[in-house]
Parts: C-alpha cells; structure tokens; sequence
C-alpha cells in the first residue's frame, strides 16, 4: 500500500520540479492579466476581461471620448468587425458581447457624423481553447548511433499560440528542448542529446498558452527500448540443388537475433522463420523456376527494443525436368487412297508441371511393325502431319533447358470407320463473358467414348490464315459446360463438339453462340445491278465490331420511287453463306428504291446504304441491242478484202455518174473546130456579152492553153459539157472527141435564171469549173492546180477573174458539189486526153462578167 501511492507521488514531484526548471528558462506560460485597455489620441476603449478568453465569455466593452468639441449631431458607436454594436449621443457608449466562435475579435470605437464615420480607437480579443494534455508520448533511435526523435498528440486544436517543451531527465540532470514543428495535430522534435545504454531516461511533454498549460504522463525507457537498427544488408545464393537456397545478410553489430520470411511473386501469404540468431541461413522444397521475394528483419535484444526494417531481395529459382504428361487428341482426315492427315492437338503443362519455360515440343510418328520413328519439334500446341495410310505410334514430349516430359502416346486405328458427331448442340448466353454450351452423345459407338473436346472461335477470324483455337477437354461423363476463356460480350462465336473415339474425333457438330449481344449498330453495304426483269442485290458483311452479336437474318426493303405507301419486305434467312438475292417481277420503266437492314436475336439494325435502280423499257433494250449488232457486224465485214470488194462495187453503183467525170476539152469542141477553120479565125462575138465598158474594149491576150492527161488502156472518160440557150433559146451541143475516137455523149443543159442572161452568167462559170475540177486530177497542170495564181491571171481576161471569185452565193447557186460518200483511194484512175486550144483567133464580147 505504502509503495502504491509512494511511486506517483514521486512522479509528480519529478514533473513539478522540471516544469520549475524550464520555467526558469523562459519556458513557461506567463500569468494572464485581468481586462484589456487602449489609450489613443481621442478618445479610451476598455473591456473587462483579458485579451484571451474561451468560447462563451460575456465581456464588457466600454468607449470614452477625451475633451473635444464635436458637432451635436454626432454620435459614438461600437462595432464588431463591420458590424455595429450600439450607437448613442454623448461623449461615452458601453455594451455587453458574448464571445460564441474561435478566432480573432476586433471591437472598434467611432463617431458618426453624417453618415462619415471616424475612427476613436479598438480593442482585439483571442477566443480559444486552453491545451489538452498531449497523449501516446513515445521515443524512437534510428540505428545505435543516432538520435532519439519523440512525438505525440497534440489533441484539440487551440486557435491561438501554444507553445509545447518537451523535458528530458536521466536522474541528475534536466534538459528542455522547444518544439518547431508547426503541426496542429501532431508532436515531434529530435533531441539533441546523446544517449547511452546505461541510463534509464524519463520524457514529459509541457504544453502552454494564454489560457492555460497541460503535462503528459511521464514516460520513462533505456536505449536498448527505443533503438530501431538499420535493415540488414541480405544476399541470396543458390546451392547444388534447384530448390535448396543460403541466405547470408550483414548488420549493425549489437542486432543479432533476425528473422527470414519469403514468398511467390504471385502469392500473398508470407512463410516466416523466427528465432535465426546467425547471419546465414538455408531454405529447402522451394519451386523452380519460380520468382520468388525474401525478407529479413533484426533486433538487438532477444525480448526488448524494435524489429528493423525488412530488407528485401527477389530472385528466381532454376529449371527442373518437366513432369506432366500431356493431354493430346488427335483428329484423321483421307487425302486420296494412299495418304492421310493427322492432326494433333493438346494443352500447355501447368507452371508447376513444367517447372520452367518450355522451348519446343517434340512430336514422333513410328509406323507399326516397321520401326525407324521420325521425331519433328514445334513451338506451337497443335501439330499437323501427312502420312502414308497406316497405324502409327505417335509420341508428345514438352522439353525445357533440364529435359523432357514424360511421352503422351496415342496409337492410330484405320480399322475404326466412321465416327458420328454428337447431338442436339446447343448455345445459351449466360453474361459476363460465359456461354453455356450442351449436347447429347451420339447414337452409336459410345462405348468408345473416352471424352469430348468443346472448341470456340470468333466467327469474324476464320477469314485469317491460321486463327487460333480455344478449346477444352471432358471427360466423357459431362455432357455440358460453360465456356469463358477469351469470350467477349457483343461478339459471335464458332462452337464445335466433338466426340473423342480413344481421343480420336469424330465428326464435327457446330452451333453458334454468344454470351451478351444487342440489335447491329449500322447496316449492311449494298449494291444492285439491274437485270432484265428484276434486280440483283449483293451486299457486304457488317464490320465485326458494328454486328454485336450473330446475324440471324436480313432484310430487304423494296419501294417505287413516288410512292408513299409500305415497301415490299424480302426476308433471307440464310444468313451465314448467302451473300446476293434476285428480285423478280419488277415493271420496266419505273424507279425503285432499295434499302437494307441485318437482324440478331437482340433487334434490327438501322437501314443501309440506299441505292435507286431504274429499269429500263423494253424499246431502249432493243435499240441498244439493234445498234450494238449493227456495229459488230459492220466492224467485221469490213476487217475481210473480198467482203470490201463487194460492198464497194453494190455501193459505186449508188454513186451518180457525173462523179466521175472530168472536165470537157475545149480543144475537142465543134464550134470550136469549125469556127477556127475560118480565113483569120475570126468568131466576132459581141463584146457586149464580157465588157460592162464598150469604149474601153482591149483586144485579149492570144493565149495558148495545153492539157495533158494521163490516160490507161482500161477506160476512157467521156465528158460533156452543157450550155444553156443563148440569146433567143438557141442551144449548142458541145462534143468530146477522144483521141481513140471513140463515141460522143450528149449533156443536159444546166438550168438558168432568164434567158437572154444565161450565156452571161455560164461563160465565166465554165472557167472557174475548170479550173477547179482539174486540180482534183493527178497529174493536173500548174495553170489549173493554181487558178488563182498569175498563169490563171495571164490565162482568163481580166474582165472575166475577178466576178469569177467574187460571190459564194453564186457558187452554191450554180454548183452542183457531189458528195463523197467514199475516200479518193476508191475511185477510178482518171485518163489523159490531148487537145490544144488556141484562142488568139476566138473574140469573146467580156459584157456578160460585169454584172
């Protein structure tokens, strides 16, 4: 009883005296004074309590004026903040404030003059909170040769300065250090004493301000308590064996007692070895090939003190030989006769069956009575092999930088026929990712049964080369199971089932399936081709990411351009392998419009793209055809010599036969024989007919005019040329005499305008006719080929050139221009014939040219 009361009161005193002795330190709070005054130029503000009070105070505020002349209208106010108090007229105003919240109160005295406020003077009250007793004082050392840093909970908050000491006693001596840190909640301040394991130390933590002071309870400790050693520097090495390990660490030398936990990279659940009083330690049974994370932590005594920090170290454990079996199925497909494809398939070992990385798998095919295995390695799960048509013994290893696994084997059997599919697969969607997929065996051969193999793959990554598969294996008791491997909502999948036949598979039964889906979120791409009754519609496939599940259906949306009632709907139902769809019937002439839209179980998709087809009538269709023909036809009778020939001669006979004619020769004319026979060989003619000016009449230059042409022993060109009647109707027949003296041909007189001007007007028409019919001749001579050159010029009178040229109109008048109908290659060679004229014994009256 005596100890029990004698031990705190010790404590106490202890702590009485330390507080004495920091207050003799200026340490300790100062005692508060009672009320608050301010002295200023005009005027005093008092209050009745000190400058720092709690929460729920009544103060008094008092304001008095000193001697000055203020006008009567003025009064004298007291706020608080911005807020007004009270206001009165006088020299002296008083008011009671009640102190509710933490923090700052500033009162000030004015006088209100006219709404113009002056300041007198003020006063500021703290409102706050006296310091708690500061609580879970503790000490720390870092290492043996540190410093000891204390903390503690400062408790409520204050609102106003406080100041917090904290005062350390070895039994002797007393040393106070000030806190610095600014925290609000927390303590903490670095003793800058040394301390020595020797002595026991006691901490009391003194908290102070204006409304009070606080002291934790004492807490007393040695060194050895709160020393905290450094981590321990750890190395890990690896012994003969894969799974035995040496841990050797290095630490502060007064930590001698450690402890040692590890675990797998991938799990949580730490294994922990107490009580390791060396700096070596060996660990046995680990996994190979697996990374795993080791800790070690130390102390220095045994029961007292603190664990250091864990220090820690990751490695990875070496390879061991495999030693799973793997799980292969096989499936037989025929080539031809003499050759069959065996395909492989099996599963990856487990981390812990491979026991580190495998490199390859090694496949070996040995053929039945016949020896002399053949091994081939792969990287891949799945192996494909063509082979001669026998049993074969085929062996499967998986293989690691230590060694092999034990062989899979499976034997080959062509005595087993065929192999029937299992019945009545189906899909259902479960969500989240799963989809439950169940079948019935099938209807023979079960005793065989030895399993099934569910495999699945996104419809959308068939189109690729080698997609790869995801499948499992059952026993072959389940007849159901939910797949969830690689399934995503909103995508269709491929599901198969097979029947393993002493892990041979049988046929192949399939359903698609899916796990969550929605209505197509765009349609399909379409394209129409009109045919000659109805339309052709083709379209694409919905991007995968825009089908949303699997397409069950799609629908074809028919409607006449003008027209506002309901459009024709074609379902196809067909949706996996259909890809086009012809619609009949349709009226030629009309416009449709097409549209179309993709359905899964979820809803339809939006329309397509929309296309307008116009049929076209029946008529356009054989006018197109009609042509089309007649040009094949034409381009191929043309493209053979004797066909040309034949279309030449039917269509010469079509041409007129003035085409062909050349110009008469004036030298084989009768008149022109008869008149220049004549004594002189003078033909007067009046000179009325080629001169508008008798008076100016010049005898013509005598000219001589010669034509050669080239003539062939094949034709002769018999020419004719036509005058019309002269002066009173009188016609003259102009002949052409060959120098072959073949017969004469008559012309036709060409139509005039009046009679008695039509010799006027065909005189100078038959030079320029002349001259222009001779230059479409080869060879034609130099006057003739330029009509309009100076020879021209010498040949024809000068009265005679210029109305010649003169007006188109008269050309198209009198000109009878044939068309060609053929190039110049087609038409016949022309003759030459020879002739002279001499016009030096003809006069010619040039009156007729001047009009």
């Amino acid at each position: 009883m005596l100890f029990a009361w004698i031990v705190p009161a010790a404590v106490c005193l202890l702590m009485h005296f330390t507080a004495e002795a920091c207050s003799k330190g200026n340490v300790a709070a100062n005692k508060l004074p009672h009320g608050v005054a301010e002295i200023c130029d005009k005027g005093n503000m008092t209050a009745n309590s000190a400058s720092h009070v709690q929460p729920g105070t009544n103060i008094t505020l008092s304001c008095q004026l000193k001697q000055l002349k203020y006008n009567e209208q003025c009064k004298i106010a007291i706020f608080f903040n911005s807020s007004e108090l009270i206001i009165n007229y006088g020299t002296s105003v008083s008011t009671k404030f009640q102190v509710l919240t933490y923090g700052k109160h500033m009162f000030t005295c004015k006088i209100v003059c006219e709404y113009k406020k002056k300041l007198i003077c003020g006063v500021d009250i703290m409102s706050g909170n006296p310091p708690d007793q500061p609580r879970n004082v503790s000490c720390i050392q870092y290492g043996t040769d540190g410093s000891p840093t204390c903390t503690w909970d400062k408790g409520r908050l204050t609102y106003i300065n406080t100041t917090y000491v904290i005062q350390l006693s070895d039994g002797t001596d007393i040393f106070c250090f000030l806190e610095e840190n600014l925290s609000n909640k927390f303590g903490s301040l670095v003793l800058s004493k040394k301390l020595n394991f020797d002595s026991t130390y006691t901490v009391v933590v003194a908290a102070s301000n204006e409304l009070g002071s606080a002291f934790s309870q004492p807490l007393m400790f040695m060194l050895i308590d709160i020393v905290k050693p450094h981590p321990p520097r750890l190395l890990v090495e690896f012994e003969n064996s894969v799974t035995n390990f040496s841990f050797v660490w290095h630490d502060e030398v007064r930590a001698q007692h450690c402890r040692i936990r590890y675990r797998p990279l991938t799990g949580y659940a730490w294994n922990t070895v107490e009580n390791v009083n060396s700096e070596n330690f060996s660990l046995y049974g680990l996994e190979p090939h697996t990374e795993y994370e080791f800790q070690v932590s130390c102390k220095i005594h045994p029961e007292r003190g603190l664990w250091s920090n864990w220090s820690t170290f990751q490695t990875q454990t070496p390879e061991a030989v495999p030693t799973g079996l793997l799980d292969v199925w096989y499936k037989m497909q025929d080539v031809d006769s003499q050759t069959q494809n065996i395909s492989l398939f099996w599963k990856a070992l487990s981390k812990s069956e491979a026991k580190g990385r495998i490199l390859q798998y090694t496949v070996t095919f040995e053929a039945l009575n016949r020896g002399g295995p053949k091994a081939e390695v792969t990287t891949q799960t799945s192996y494909t092999r063509t082979t001669a048509k026998l049993d074969y013994r085929i062996t499967v290893t998986a293989d690691n930088s230590r060694g092999s696994s034990p062989p899979a084997v499976i034997i080959t059997d062509l005595g087993i026929g065929d192999l029937p599919p299992p019945q009545k697969v189906s899909a259902l969607p479960m969500g989240n990712g799963s989809i439950f997929v169940s079948w019935k065996p099938p209807k023979k051969f079960t005793a065989f049964i030895n399993g099934y193999v569910v495999e699945w793959m996104d419809t959308h990554r068939k189109k690729r080369l080698a997609p790869p598969l995801t499948w499992v294996k059952l026993v072959a008791s389940n007849l159901s199971t939910v797949i969830s491997e690689h399934i995503k909502d909103n995508v269709c999948y491929d599901i198969s089932v097979f029947a393993l036949y002493q892990d041979r598979a049988g046929r192949v039964a399939s359903v698609r399936g899916y796990s969550r889906e929605k209505a197509p979120s765009a349609g399909p791409q379409m394209y129409t081709t009109p045919q000659t009754n109805g339309v052709l519609v083709s379209w694409e496939d919905i991007p995968s990411h825009q089908q949303m599940g699997c397409i069950t259906a799609y629908n074809i949306y028919l409607r006449k351009k003008d027209s506002e009632g309901a459009p024709a709907v074609y379902a196809i139902s067909n949706a996996t392998s259909q890809r086009e769809f012809y619609i009949t019937n349709l009226q030629r002439g009309e416009n449709y419009i097409l549209w179309m839209t993709a359905s899964t179980a979820a809803g339809e998709s939006p329309w397509g793209n929309r296309e307008l087809v116009c049929l076209e009538s029946a008529v356009d269709w054989l006018i197109v055809v009609l042509t089309c023909s007649f040009f094949v036809f034409s381009v191929c009778v043309c493209s053979m010599r004797p066909a040309r020939k034949v279309l030449y001669s039917l269509l010469s006979a079509t041409v007129p036969q003035w085409h062909d004619k050349a110009i008469p020769d004036p030298a084989n004319a009768t008149w022109a024989r008869s008149y220049a026979a004549v004594k002189q060989g003078e033909l007067s003619v009046p000179s009325s007919l080629f001169l508008r000016d008798t008076s100016s009449f010049e005898e013509p230059e005598t000219i001589e005019v010669e034509e050669g042409f080239t003539k062939t022993d094949s034709q002769i060109f018999h020419e004719k040329l036509i005058f019309g009647k002269v002066h009173g109707r009188e016609n003259h027949d102009w002949q052409s005499e060959s120098s072959f003296g073949k017969q004469e041909s008559e012309y036709k007189a060409l139509p005039s305008t009046t009679d008695g001007d039509s010799y006027e007007h065909q005189l100078p028409y038959l030079y320029r006719r002349m001259a222009e019919v001779t230059e479409q001749m080869q060879p034609a001579p130099e006057y003739l080929a330029n009509p309009i050159s100076d020879r021209a010029a010498g040949y024809l009178p000068a009265g005679i050139l210029a109305p010649a040229m003169d007006t188109a109109a008269e050309q198209q008048e009198l000109e009878c221009s044939p068309i060609s109908v053929f190039p110049t290659t087609f038409l016949p060679p022309v003759f030459s014939y020879g002739g002279k004229l001499n016009l030096d014994t003809v006069r010619l009256n040039g009156s007729s040219f001047t009009r």
